[in-house]
């Protein structure tokens, strides 16, 4: 009997591993089609064995708990061929991420089985053909990418009835018939559809005005008519006087003034879903900007805590500037520049207020408040943040930035990436905030990239200098980021004199490393739970992206490749020979200078102190 049994428990463990090895194998064998329809000149997929029993160990993948299939990213990877039917065997599938490739052929009807995808991102391509219909039943769906290709036929009127549909993009293709206006799409502008063959549709005529009656009076009443005005603007003369009165004495008493723009001439108007707001709301979300709901300042000005009208919560951002008259349409356009750059870990612009004295901007509130303050502002009962979160933050602000600089016509540059602007979402995801501030601010400048904002710590040395940014500028600023995430330290730290340290957080983590104490530079909150290897790995990320020279730094595409694991090894090894050869050239230049050499603190803070060998290499 214990036999019988013991072989019917075998029997059943067998058969629900064949079930865990088909489904991954199912998931795998689709992404396996996927390589083998595709050229890859740069060997992308060469960790894409089909021989694994599922597909959650390759690069550019992410699995669920279940180890299903949620994420593929393979964005701006130079890969051609065709898009296969197989992609819709991923029945958990949420971000399709396929853009600025050289793809061709059809987009497969089968995508329309991916129901839980949240992202459909396959712009710039070369796909022909009609836009499939059963994308109609992707009602999960939030953004829709399909601009730059070749696409034609209509677009199909059952994607109106995707609610959830927040980004919506076909525009720079071959598309024809009428645009529709009904449904979801009723929220979106001209630019999503431009550059095609579509038919506009015809403006809203404006509402008629109603005729106003004959009069049916006799002759005799006009002269009643005037003595019943004139008696009625006396009697309101003398009970206005007391208002009049009040107002005066209040322009003599100073206070914080608020001017909005009357309802007729300030409209409720939507760019895409970006929401213009009136003042009043915003006065009445804040309490009047009330000083209790401040979350934070900065150099762009203060955030507010805000509770709408329909109970949602949002951050309202007062933009400190004085405004001139005149730059209402500068702002407005460059409000829905940035409101188009929506990606997963970018904080997406809700709305916006403005007024001839005011400039707001509306966020969705984040809970779990920002990298910084969940690394050294934290309450006792609120845990550390872990080690596998902080790879998390360190990969998806790294995705944010990217797409900011490669996939933004024109490109985004921050100006000033720093702890305290990647905010955590519910489930603690990274989402770069204050991104195209930095423009936004200038836009009565002439050169925009020659006024200097950014915190002290996290600004390259080249913009430091010269006052121009560039993208590397933002590289650098990660590159310090991610010391701050490893550390838990400020990027600029007064306090650490105290103990002859060095105040920059660069500086002293290189001072460490030369000494060897790595275990002295990871966060003590970690409490030693963390993998030393991938420490190291972060380490060599974060400092090839803070060289002295802004040429030599990686690009955030580049970056983003290295953190999924492609890459490093080779540019980490490259650094380390130009960096022998470095202390070589200077050691021959410099033999009369040996104090210089012997004492690394005399080196330049500028420039990279390390000897190679001194940070291990990927194991």
């Amino acid at each position: 009997m214990d036999r019988a049994a013991g072989a019917i428990s075998l029997c059943f463990v067998l058969v629900v591993s064949l079930l865990l090895r088909a489904h991954g194998n199912s998931e795998g064998d689709a992404l396996n089609a996927l390589k083998t329809n595709l050229a890859d000149p740069n060997n992308v997929l060469q960790s894409w064995d089909p021989t694994l029993v599922n597909p959650c160990t390759w690069f550019h993948v992410t699995c669920n708990s279940d180890n299903s299939v949620t994420r593929v990213d393979l964005g701006n990877a130079n890969l051609s061929g065709q898009l296969v039917p197989q992609l819709g065997q991923l029945p958990n599938l949420q971000y399709l991420e396929l853009y600025s490739n050289n793809i061709s052929g059809r987009v497969p009807n089968e995508l329309g089985n991916l129901t839980n995808l949240v992202s459909l991102d396959l712009y710039l391509n070369y796909l022909t053909g009609p836009i499939p219909d059963t994308l109609g039943n992707l009602q999960r769906l939030r953004f829709l990418r399909l601009n730059n290709n070749t696409l034609s036929g209509t677009i199909p009127m059952v994607l109106t009835t995707i609610e959830s549909l927040q980004v919506l993009d076909l525009s720079n293709n071959r598309l024809t018939g009428d645009i529709p206006i009904n449904g979801s799409f009723s929220l979106f502008t001209p630019i999503s559809f431009q550059n095609n063959l579509l038919i506009t549709p015809p403006a809203a005529p404006p509402p008629p005005v109603s005729p106003t009656p004959p009069s049916t009076s006799p002759v005799g009443s006009g002269t009643t008519g005037a003595i019943a005005g004139g008696v009625a603007a006396g009697a309101a003369l003398l009970f206005a006087a007391p208002a009049i009165a009040l107002a005066m004495w209040r322009r003599r008493k100073p206070q914080d003034h608020f001017f909005d723009v009357p309802a007729e001439e300030d409209p409720e108007v939507h760019l895409g879903q970006l929401k213009r707001f009136s003042l009043r709301e915003l006065q009445v979300a804040t309490d009047n900007f009330s000083n209790k709901h401040i979350l934070g300042r900065g150099g762009f000005g203060k955030v507010y805590k805000g509770r709408l009208a329909d109970g949602s919560l949002v951050a309202v951002k007062r933009l400190k500037e004085e405004r001139t008259q005149g730059g209402e349409l500068q702002f407005q356009t460059e409000v829905e520049m940035i409101s188009m750059a929506v990606h997963r870990n970018l904080l997406r612009l809700r709305g916006f207020c403005m007024t001839p004295t005011e400039r707001l901007l509306v966020y969705p509130y984040m809970s779990n408040g920002s990298v910084a303050s969940c690394l050294r502002e934290r309450s006792e009962t609120q845990p550390p943040l872990d080690w596998p979160i902080r790879k998390r933050i360190a990969l998806g602000s790294a995705r944010g930035l990217a797409y900011l600089h490669d996939h933004c016509d024109p490109k985004i540059i921050h100006r000033d990436v720093k702890a305290a602007n990647i905010l955590l979402d519910e489930e603690f995801e990274a989402v770069v905030g204050d991104f195209g501030l930095a423009k936004l601010m200038d836009y009565k400048d002439t050169h925009v990239t020659t006024a200097v904002r950014g915190t002290i710590g996290h600004i390259a040395p080249e913009y430091l200098s010269t006052g121009k940014s560039s993208e590397k500028t933002d590289v650098f600023g990660y590159g310090v980021m991610l010391l701050e995430l490893i550390t838990g330290q400020r990027a600029f730290d007064l306090a650490r004199l105290a103990n002859d340290d060095d105040v920059m957080l660069l500086d002293w983590v290189k001072g460490l490393l030369k000494e060897k104490k790595l275990e002295t530079l990871v966060d003590a909150d970690l409490q030693g739970n963390y993998i030393e290897e991938e420490v190291e790995e972060l380490i060599q990320v974060a400092l090839l992206c803070t060289q002295g020279t802004a040429m030599e730094r990686p690009k955030m595409s580049e970056v983003v490749r290295m953190l999924e694991g492609d890459g490093l090894a080779e540019r980490w090894e490259e650094w380390q020979k130009e960096e022998i050869f470095r202390q070589e050239f200077n050691h021959t230049h410099n033999q009369n200078n040996d104090w210089i050499i012997a004492d690394g603190n005399a080196l330049p803070d500028s420039t990279p102190n390390l000897r190679p060998e001194e940070l291990s290499g990927p194991r």
